[in-house]
């Protein structure tokens, strides 16, 4: 059975009657991962080890394992330290931020405009940390 996207359960909620139903007839569209278990699952898909990633989102090992094993929630700019660690697509980092509940990514926002344009072009965490500062804008860490 194919999964209903955001906007077409959006669309049917509005347009529900009764919530009730709604939500039993909805079920297996909701998700229901933890944090931990999101990542844990994109970690395994870009197969790096938590020391690498720890490394490349500048990210204590203390505090990333915390974050894996469901312990720690991270803020958005910690989500976005381990989306550049890992590697991710824009596609990517804007799923993990909307699965992990935090605003995804805004081109018309300045300093979000500046973290796209990182990722796309796969600069690393430290450089476009650097250019958010130059920038005068909020860093990540």
């Amino acid at each position: 059975m194919k999964l209903k996207n955001t906007n077409d359960l959006k669309m049917e909620l509005m347009a529900s009657p009764n919530l009730d139903k709604f939500l039993s007839d909805n079920e297996s569209n909701f998700t229901g991962e933890s944090i931990a278990e999101v990542l844990n699952r994109t970690l395994i898909e870009k197969d790096i080890s938590k020391a690498t990633l720890a490394k490349q989102s500048g990210i204590s090992e203390v505090y990333l394992h915390q974050i894996f094993s469901g312990r720690r929630k991270p803020s958005r700019n910690r989500i976005l330290c381990l989306c550049y660690g890992l590697e991710t697509t824009l596609e990517e980092t804007q799923e993990l931020l909307k699965l992990c509940g935090v605003a995804q990514l805004y081109s018309a926002n300045r300093r979000d405009a500046i973290l796209i344009f990182g990722i796309i072009h796969k600069i690393n965490l430290f450089e476009i940390n650097d250019k958010l500062f130059s920038e005068d804008e909020e860093t990540l860490f």
